[in-house]
């Protein structure tokens, strides 16, 4: 990919990958990103995942075109960014590694056996690398989301390199709307870490930055203010959606007809127009979480199981949790067939989330839908589409 005649792309796609960090399914796989930029001095930008190394491999020494690298940047030590490093400090014996101080003092665990000495270079906030007419300025990120994270703005081009900031999952070669994997990506692997995210933005109000290039995901170039208004809306954790997100786990079907019968309601009834359904049985559970952080509301339907709250939504609630989930209003439905106890069990796990709304009056369900329970969810539905908080 072509940047400018002085900054290159020479990361690669993983097309085929299903699934990333071990737990998010992946529907158009992978883009890992990696830089190139060549100056009175080069500098290469973060290495990529080893599973795309011969392809790494073949975009650099195409970009250096005959050079001697002399620094390899390290935003971010997580593997997929850094699994070449070994490689690169093999390749070029006089290449020196310029990386946070965190980092730095990380670095030896990534490269058992391998003599750094005197080849690394630690840098702190607002220490700046001269290439010639580029200069990187480095600004500390810290749990963004590892704790040695560093962004660097290159202010020739005004260019941010962000690491994992402004990613977003699938390949670059699948053209996609940005928001969605964006979202889903961001909630997922950064999400727990808003107040950083936020301090990270403030410090970038004050300069021009004319494209973000992230370490996942395409370079940004087009209407910067938009990626930075998700990323605050999502880092404040203020709902992106006046919307109800209906979460359900079912057995046999019974709880399921509850949760649709729910969800229908608020269409058809109560005129709510963003109601998204999400099985969390059988469904992608990084994008059931993704938009409970988008909607402001949330109606949630579980049975009793083993005196317990069925497995998938015990986790949903628990990767709620784990994210920062709050401020929000939610409405609970149960299903038990002699002593139902789901509704009591998320109703304790979401009172320790921030200022979470949980709708008094819980519905419960007797094995199956009866005669009563439609007035019921009628009701618990009323006011849940009065509940929102982002009317004017």
């Amino acid at each position: 990919m072509y940047i400018s005649p002085s900054i290159h792309y020479i990361g690669a796609d993983n097309a085929s990958a299903k699934i990333f960090e071990a737990q998010y399914t992946l529907s158009h796989g992978m883009s890992y990103n990696s830089y190139l930029i060549t100056d009175t001095r080069t500098a290469i930008l973060d290495t990529i995942d080893a599973d795309c190394a011969e392809q790494w491999k073949q975009n650099l020494e195409q970009a250096l075109d005959g050079r001697n690298p002399d620094y390899l940047v390290v935003h971010h030590l997580e593997p997929d960014h850094s699994s070449l490093t070994q490689y690169v400090l093999e390749r070029f014996p006089d290449i020196k590694i310029v990386t946070s101080v965190r980092a730095a003092a990380m670095l030896p665990q990534f490269l058992p056996g391998v003599n750094i000495d005197g080849r690394v270079i630690a840098v702190k906030d607002g220490d700046t690398l001269e290439l010639g007419n580029h200069t990187l300025h480095f600004t500390m990120a810290p749990m963004i989301h590892w704790p040695e994270v560093m962004v660097s703005y290159e202010s020739t081009e005004k260019i941010l390199f962000s690491a994992d900031a402004f990613g977003k999952f699938g390949a670059l070669a699948y053209e996609d709307e940005w928001l969605n994997e964006a979202r889903r990506y961001y909630i997922n692997i950064v999400g727990k870490y808003g107040r950083q995210v936020s301090a990270l933005l403030s410090k970038f109000n004050h300069l021009e930055v004319k494209a973000i290039a992230p370490l996942h995901g395409p370079l940004l170039s087009d209407n910067i203010g938009q990626y930075v208004h998700y990323y605050s809306l999502w880092s404040s954790y203020t709902p992106e959606t006046e919307g109800v997100l209906v979460a359900y786990a079912s057995i046999y079907g019974n709880t399921r007809e509850a949760a649709l019968m729910a969800a229908g309601i608020l269409r058809e009834q109560f005129g709510v127009k963003e109601v998204v359904v999400a099985d969390l049985c059988n469904g992608d559970m990084a994008e059931a979480v993704a938009q409970a952080f988008r909607m402001d509301r949330m109606i949630l339907a579980c049975p009793t199981y083993d005196g317990a709250l069925f497995p998938a939504m015990d986790f949903f609630l628990s990767r709620l949790a784990s994210k920062g989930y709050r401020s929000r209003s939610v409405g609970l439905i149960e299903n038990g067939s002699w002593a139902p106890i789901a509704a009591k069990l998320m109703r304790d796990r979401l009172s320790a989330m921030p200022d979470v709304n949980i709708i008094e009056h819980a519905v419960t369900i007797r094995s199956r839908l009866n005669a009563y329970d439609p007035d019921n969810i009628h009701a618990l539905c009323k006011v849940i589409s009065s509940s929102s908080i982002l009317k004017s």
